[in-house]
């Protein structure tokens, strides 16, 4: 229908509930929820734990077609290399206790680019949506009317215990597979109980700065001193090294090896099977380091 309020003509029209008023004539008129302003879109893709080759087809896509890619650092190099040299890249990568962009901010920038009409593609290192925050993000992009689709990764956990020839789950020695997160503030107050043990595996992420706490915990809670463990550092990658020990010497494995992150703990009956290193006790001598091929 058509106004006139002594300033021009107005004409209204209804769709979906959406109403717009805009002077002039019919050729201006435009309706929200069939016209967006946006068509950008926002990836949250999994990485891999590192090795090139175990990035998703359709991550390696996304990659190609993207207009910025915002990355973590624990996305292996060899996949950054994949980004074309066209493609923005803001890099977002966190330390312990020392963060490039708060995670707040990090949403913010996400959903400012993807309204803005870019191809965005957040690469997580490992899956997204397991110690990655994914979840925070796709809640700031559904919040914010961004359009968000989830590319998963392999995890960590998945890929480093392959590599390691460690089985995960085993007829003869684990039914059971808990993931935990070794950084939470008030560890002491983390209810692990049921989680390490027999028939079961822990697999413990950003653990190695509360390893010896990680293992007095346990031990506490019943978990035998000699259950066997396994610490994979710079999982598939070229330079990966798997070493094995006992629970009760866990924090000093991680000491006396200077072992560095990313690396992940494993506890378990199974992590006695893993191609590693024993360094029950004594360093472990650099000649005797096994080497660790990419190749699967």
């Amino acid at each position: 229908m058509t106004r006139k309020d002594g300033r021009g003509n107005f004409t209204f029209t209804v769709r979906n509930k959406a109403c717009i008023a805009n002077p002039g004539a019919q050729d201006h008129l435009r309706c929200m929820e069939k016209t967006p302003i946006s068509a950008g879109k926002l990836w949250l893709v999994g990485a891999g734990p590192g090795d090139p080759d175990l990035l998703t087809l359709r991550a390696a896509r996304l990659l190609e077609s993207a207009d910025l890619v915002v990355h973590d650092g624990l996305v292996g190099e060899g996949v950054l290399a994949l980004i074309p040299t066209h493609v923005e890249r803001i890099s977002v990568a966190k330390q312990r206790s020392r963060h490039t962009m708060k995670q707040e901010l990090i949403n913010e920038l996400l959903v400012r680019e993807t309204l803005a009409g870019k191809q965005v593609v957040r690469l997580k290192g490992g899956d997204p949506f397991i110690f990655g925050r994914g979840g925070e993000e796709l809640d700031a992009a559904r919040k914010s009317g961004v359009a968000v689709e989830v590319v998963p990764g392999i995890t960590a956990a998945a890929g480093c215990a392959a590599q390691a020839g460690l089985p995960l789950t085993h007829r003869e020695d684990a039914s059971a597979v808990s993931f935990v997160a070794g950084q939470c503030k008030d560890l002491t107050d983390q209810d692990w109980s049921g989680l390490a043990g027999h028939g079961r595996t822990l697999v413990i992420y950003m653990g190695l700065a509360a390893a010896t706490a990680i293992a007095d915990k346990l031990i506490a809670d019943g978990v035998s001193p000699d259950l066997p463990v396994a610490v994979i550092e710079r999982g598939t990658t070229a330079d990966a090294r798997v070493l094995r020990t006992l629970l009760t010497d866990l924090g000093d494995l991680v000491a006396r090896e200077e072992v560095k992150s990313p690396a992940l703990i494993i506890v378990g009956a199974v992590a006695a099977r893993a191609d590693a290193l024993d360094c029950l006790g004594a360093p472990a001598l650099a000649a005797a380091k096994r080497e660790f091929s990419c190749d699967f």
